[in-house]
């Protein structure tokens, strides 16, 4: 019968396996794979150009990042979506105007690159 051990000279088996050379090599292929093809999806579907597609590395992971912090902060409605919503606005006289903000879609730009369910998650409500 064969032993399995929780610890490799003192260090997790789990952490051991996943800072092995070879995997780390294909988390990186994977991940530069998986950001190849969100950009693509994302160039589809861009009006102004604010959002874009980033590679984050964690101590062992790497992370495919829909980013939108130069435009509207909106890369949580960019993936699932958001209902319609209602926002006050004041013009330059400091009358208050109501203005309406569309219901959108989701593109599901990152569980479509990576070949994932898209699942809903609910539209997001802003107000």
């Amino acid at each position: 019968m064969a032993k399995v051990y929780k610890s490799v000279g003192g260090r997790k088996l789990t952490k051991v396996i996943a800072q092995n050379e070879g995997v780390q090599a294909e988390v990186e292929a994977r991940t530069f794979e998986i950001a190849v093809r969100a950009e693509e999806i994302l160039k589809q579907h861009r009006a102004d150009g604010h959002s874009q597609i980033l590679v984050e590395e964690g101590k062992v992971d790497r992370y495919v990042v829909l980013s939108d912090d130069r435009g509207q902060k909106a890369a949580l409605s960019i993936e699932y979506g958001r209902e319609a919503y209602t926002v006050t606005r004041k013009d330059r006289y400091g009358n208050e105007f109501e203005v309406e903000v569309g219901e959108m879609d989701g593109l599901y730009v990152l569980a479509t690159a990576s070949h994932l369910p898209k699942k809903r998650k609910g539209k997001v409500r802003l107000d």
